[in-house]
């Protein structure tokens, strides 16, 4: 999976449909409440008419921008205080000036209920709903008010009028369960992200794992030979000479196997990397397939095809977001294709020096820079066996395929199962 990409892709598309559905139905309330008020204006456009719709239009706009402020989820917390401020204020006056435009009862107290849920939403649960009842009473309370004043008109008349309390009623319902939704994506990502670092823990703590087999075994050589020769020194100088002849060779011994290692020359089971990979990426929330025929008999081919599952996976993960990725390996003409192609579109030349979850980002600086590492480094690796690697999105655009094939013959190995 991509890396901290806070915006990945999948999460920010959520949330711009989450954004875009509330200001939608915010949009579509304040149009049938403009249109209202138009027709409350047919017959003439006095002051506190006029004043009203410019209060309810400047509503309207703090409205639509305040809604981004929703992305971090319910009971969030409020943004800052100017912002607020000028979201009730506007909303506020269309509500005082309701109560004596004539045709402005009630419709004059809408933008202050569509501010108290913008703003109901982002507080813990208890203030939440004690604000929401609080702002339906007070809207509820507005024709009666109007009417005390005697300059108020009910607004029970027109079909227009039915349709606009039912969407007012029906707001904060929507907004919360639009941010229960987008709370949900949000965790949702988390957990996935959670996954591909287990993941790539996991792979970590297997190579630190055979790191520790070949250093522990001839560290512990070398330690009874020195020790060994140290005792003979005095006593027998030639033996003592001969031991250190052989603790030189372990160290060089130990030293090109630990080479081989972080390059990955060192044999690498296939059909082990192939059911690694299903299990990290299933771990990581991505639905892989296999469909390997008979495995090369050859060890170097094995060996090779393995490091490019190792590696492939390994880029799936960290610059990725696949939901389905499929590994094909068959034999065809005395060569084998190996196919891994996945939806998550990664970038077809990742730096090798991010490529921290392959086995090099258990080892020092140093070993990072060993020959072999990311796509570079594979296809130094295959054209030493005659091979050759192809990578890149498909001409859709949709999908990425890497594609590496050796030219060898197919045994009678049995493969990974589907």
């Amino acid at each position: 999976m991509a890396p901290p990409r806070d915006s990945a892709r999948g999460v920010h598309a959520t949330w711009l449909y989450t954004l875009s559905s509330i200001v939608f139905v915010l949009i579509l309330l304040d149009g049938f409440l403009l249109l209202a008020l138009a027709e409350a204006m047919a017959d003439g456009a006095d002051p506190e008419t006029v004043a009203l719709v410019v209060a309810v239009l400047l509503s309207v706009v703090v409205q639509v921008r305040y809604a981004w402020f929703l992305r971090v989820g319910r009971g969030g917390g409020l943004p800052a205080t100017g912002w607020t401020v000028a979201l009730l204020a506007p909303a506020g006056a269309a509500w005082v000036i309701g109560l004596v435009a004539p045709g402005g009862s009630l419709l004059g107290a809408l933008p202050l209920w569509v501010a108290i849920c913008l703003v109901a939403a982002l507080l813990p649960k208890s203030a939440r709903w004690a604000l929401i009842v609080g702002g339906a009473a007070l809207t509820a309370c507005h024709p009666l008010l109007a009417g005390v004043i005697g300059r108020g008109v009910e607004a029970g008349a027109g079909p227009g009028a039915g349709v606009l309390l039912f969407y007012s009623a029906l707001l904060p319902f929507m907004v919360l369960t639009s941010l229960w939704w987008w709370q949900i994506v949000v965790e949702l990502d988390r957990h996935r992200r959670a996954a591909a670092e287990l993941a790539v823990a996991q792979e970590r703590l297997r190579f630190a794992s055979d790191l520790h087999d070949i250093q522990g075994h001839h560290l512990q050589v070398i330690s009874l030979k020195s020790e060994l020769a140290e005792r003979l020194l005095s006593i027998d100088p030639d033996a003592a000479r001969e031991h250190v002849h052989e603790t030189r060779l372990i160290a060089k011994q130990a030293l090109e196997e630990t080479r081989r290692l972080v390059a990955g020359y060192r044999e690498v089971a296939l059909d082990d990397e192939l059911e690694n990979a299903r299990e990290v990426l299933a771990a990581a929330g991505a639905r892989c397939e296999l469909h390997v025929g008979d495995l090369p008999t050859d060890a170097a081919t094995r060996t090779v095809l393995a490091s490019v599952v190792r590696e492939a996976t390994t880029n799936i993960l960290r610059h990725s977001e696949a939901s389905h990725v499929r590994f094909a390996l068959a034999a065809a003409d005395g060569r084998v294709t190996l196919e891994i192609e996945n939806d998550g579109v990664a970038d077809p030349a990742p730096d090798p020096a991010r490529d921290g979850a392959t086995a090099e980002g258990a080892v020092t600086d140093a070993a990072r820079r060993v020959p072999g590492s990311g796509l570079a480094g594979l296809r130094e690796r295959l054209a030493a066996v005659g091979g050759r690697l192809d990578a890149g999105p498909v001409a859709t655009g949709e999908r990425f395929v890497l594609r590496a094939t050796v030219p060898v013959a197919v045994g009678a190995t049995a493969g990974v199962g589907e």
